[in-house]
């Protein structure tokens, strides 16, 4: 199951990449977007459920794609980057085999703990 899962996840990033090269932005946008969804872990100074909680949030693909959609139908440029970004993201931590966040602590996620 874990081999099809991560099939899928790199089938988003692919899907993202292929929106990304579709819309009017220079290539090294996406690089330097690319960790943006991460300052959500700045919700851990408030604590482990805080955290959680923001962290979730903002790595939740349904909010990629609303942004996406968003984006597209508004005729938003900048909406439509914004979801393909954390499109982009989500799928590529879920690759390497980062999920979302459990209250209990950071390491410990939907895929399994992180680290040792």
């Amino acid at each position: 199951m874990k081999y099809t899962l991560k099939i899928e996840e790199l089938a988003q990033v692919l899907f993202a990449l292929v929106v990304f090269t579709h819309l009017p932005y220079a290539w090294w946008v996406l690089p330097v977007t690319f960790l943006l969804p991460d300052l959500s872990i700045a919700g851990y100074l408030a604590g482990p459920r805080v955290g959680a909680f923001c962290y979730n949030l903002v790595h939740h693909k349904a909010l990629a794609v609303a942004l996406g959609v968003g984006g597209w139908w508004l005729g938003q440029p900048v909406l439509l980057l914004a979801g393909t970004v954390l499109l982009f993201h989500i799928a590529l931590d879920r690759l390497l085999g980062y999920g979302l966040k459990y209250a209990t602590g950071f390491r410990d996620t939907h895929l399994g703990r992180i680290g040792k």
